[in-house]
């Protein structure tokens, strides 16, 4: 069984029964009102917590409206217990896993029968076996078909969140690499600056002093933006690491490409900046790229507004577009891997679907983290 807790809105269906309960109760004229009332009273009490206990939940309401009949009431006068048995049967089978709700629709069932076999003294024929089954069979499949459909649906999510981990978990080895990379052509040139040093020391410490400038400027550079120069990234799209790293002085032929495919850019903003952190400046235009394709796939009038802005503490990068309303046939893991590196880079970004238009707004520092010594 779900092992789920107890909520206040469990009781407002139960509560809504027992309304009609008493209302319907004191519009007949009947004998044996009270004992009547307190059974199917009782009866709604046992439904609040069906999610939580639907077997004992769904029997105890069967077992009180299948005694209403011994209490006073006719079967044929009530009909709140139509209502009743109807939901038990339903809570037996959507909150309970597999088929086994159907030993507590067979209780209720029984007690049925029994009560028509026993207490009923109209004649009786296959038409009341009918109405017996109607009662109880169709709740049950529209509980059965609530069930599955939630497990799917709950399955459908879990998978999906496993592929966004895992978008993560790529988007965060692809940004180790490039840093790897980054790194080790900062250390791997000042290691020869420094060696070269090492043999003018003596010989003219003018030149030694100015290359050992050249090796400091190059490792404050490492620091301050983890690499200056970032020489290849090493995906499934270039195995040999011969592809030069993309850049944002790279987005104007980025856009042209898109308006060959037939997406209308309208650029705006401040001239490209040429000196940014490398590991910025490839995710900055990572950013730009998954922006321009997602308008591709998606903007209803296959336009987008792309703004690029910076100042000296951060790059402001913002697409918005008019929103078809249709999630197309994408899977969504591109901007999974925008927020993952975007979040890496301690940035910000925020997409909003509002009156018809997309817009995706990045704010990447330009300053994070180890500041550059004077």
């Amino acid at each position: 069984m779900d092992s789920t807790s107890l909520r206040w809105r469990d009781g407002l269906l139960p509560l809504g029964l027992a309304v009609l309960v008493v209302v319907e109760l004191l519009a007949l004229d009947i004998d044996g009102r009270l004992g009547a009332a307190i059974a199917l009273l009782t009866a709604c009490s046992a439904l609040v917590p069906r999610r939580v206990h639907p077997m004992a939940s769904g029997i105890v309401a069967g077992v009180c409206c299948a005694g209403t009949p011994w209490l006073g009431p006719a079967v044929d006068e009530v009909a709140t217990p139509i209502l009743i048995v109807a939901v038990a049967s339903y809570s037996m089978a959507r909150w309970v896993r597999g088929y086994v709700g159907l030993v507590g629709v067979l209780v209720t069932l029984g007690l049925l029968v029994f009560d028509y076999a026993t207490i009923d003294m109209r004649a009786h024929n296959i038409t009341d076996a009918v109405f017996l089954l109607a009662l109880l069979v169709p709740p049950y499949v529209f509980g059965r078909v609530t069930r599955r459909l939630a497990d799917y649906n709950a399955a459908l999510h879990r998978e999906q969140e496993l592929i966004r981990q895992a978008a993560a978990r790529d988007e965060r080895d692809r940004i180790a690499r490039e840093l790897h990379d980054v790194i080790a052509h900062s250390v791997s040139a000042m290691v020869v600056q420094i060696s070269v040093a090492e043999d003018l020391v003596e010989r003219d410490p003018a030149r030694a002093r100015g290359v050992l400038d050249a090796a400091a400027g190059t490792g404050r550079r490492a620091l301050a933006e983890t690499g200056r120069l970032l020489h290849v990234i090493r995906d499934s799209g270039d195995e040999l690491g011969l592809t030069p790293v993309p850049g944002l002085a790279d987005v104007p032929a980025l856009v042209e490409e898109h308006r060959r495919a037939g997406l209308r850019v309208e650029l705006a903003g401040d001239p490209v900046v040429t000196d940014l952190p490398a590991a910025l400046d490839v995710s900055a235009y990572r950013v730009v790229a998954e922006a321009l394709t997602n308008a591709e796939r998606y903007a209803a009038d296959r336009a987008v507004q792309l703004e690029l802005r910076t100042d000296p503490r951060q790059l402001l990068i913002r697409a918005a577009n008019a929103s078809s309303g249709a999630s197309g046939a994408g899977s969504g893991l591109g901007l999974v891997g925008v927020a993952e590196r975007v979040s890496l880079l301690g940035g910000t970004l925020s997409t909003t679907d509002d009156g018809g238009r997309f817009v995706l707004e990045v704010r990447l520092p330009i300053r994070s983290g180890v500041e550059e010594p004077a």
